[in-house]
């Protein structure tokens, strides 16, 4: 991976050479996003190395969302760079540029080698992680992007079509906008501690008054912790007087989320029934 990181500054500085000898706005566009490609590893790496880290008395929930930080910035950083070359290839549509599409070919038919092997590299550990799949994102989009620039390359050199510089820059923008903006909203909703997309407080719930002796639950709050472990607190409104009972529920309700809901966190707040608030809303229809 910091291989990765080092041929692809490399492949920054030919592409930006190449790019403004061949006068090829999609060649510097390449370039680039190049750039953010190996400041996404570098991002990445660290905030998988901090993520790792376990809890401690600064940060209870252990350092998980260090990756999510890390996935949000490069995405945000891709959308930044796509946007600036779109109005770049707008403002440069009303004047003719002369581009060189042999240096186009070669040079970009380098990086789409490096952003192949980068992307293979990287596409294991994006399963399973938002932080390494914003990486392998960059990669992929790159890779598309060393294509579509080879192509406009190979039409300049046979057909002197010098616009399609400037329509390959447009696509790669809107490409790489499109690409980034699902893991963006999933990194957004996780720092916002936003309810997870495959679970509802309705389904929160039902899983706990499933339990036996539950009678009701209510003042649920389900947030993600980080990407792949999320915690459930509720009031839940029990039955069962004496203690033994009371622990059984807990096991009861803690074992049902796990398996029903995958949430392993659970703080549950028992009320007898007759003790439950009047003034809460939630509160009410005990069975």
């Amino acid at each position: 991976m910091w291989l990765a990181v080092v041929v692809n500054l490399l492949l920054t500085l030919a592409q930006i050479i190449g790019g403004l000898l061949a006068g090829s706005l999609a060649l510097v566009a390449d370039a680039l996003h190049n750039f953010s490609d190996a400041a996404s590893l570098v991002l990445a790496l660290v905030a998988r190395k901090i993520g790792r880290r376990p809890a401690d008395e600064l940060r209870t929930y252990g350092y998980g969302r260090a990756e999510v930080v890390a996935a949000l910035i490069n995405l945000t950083s891709i959308l930044i760079v796509a946007l600036y070359l779109l109005g770049e290839s707008i403002m440069r549509s009303f004047h003719r540029t002369d581009v060189d599409g042999w240096i186009v070919v070669v040079v970009a038919s380098v990086a789409l080698v490096v952003d192949v092997a980068t992307a293979m590299l990287t596409y294991s550990m994006s399963k399973d992680s938002v932080n390494i799949r914003a990486a392998f994102l960059h990669n992929v989009s790159d890779a598309m992007a060393s294509v579509g620039v080879i192509v406009a390359g190979t039409l300049i050199i046979l057909f002197d079509w010098w616009w399609t510089d400037i329509v390959v820059t447009v696509l790669i923008s809107i490409y790489i906008i499109w690409m980034s903006i699902p893991p963006l909203k999933k990194s957004i909703a996780i720092l916002m501690q936003s309810v997870p997309e495959d679970v509802s407080i309705t389904d929160v719930a039902k899983t706990i008054e499933s339990v036996d002796h539950v009678l009701n639950a209510h003042d649920i709050h389900v947030w993600p912790i980080d990407e792949h472990r999320r915690s459930v607190e509720a009031h839940v409104v029990v039955a069962a007087a004496d203690l033994p009972a009371i622990e059984q529920i807990k096991q009861d309700i803690r074992a049902a989320l796990h398996e029903q809901l995958n949430i392993d966190h659970s703080t549950l707040e028992l009320e007898l029934d007759g003790q439950c608030r009047s003034a809460d809303a939630s509160c009410h229809d005990l069975a």
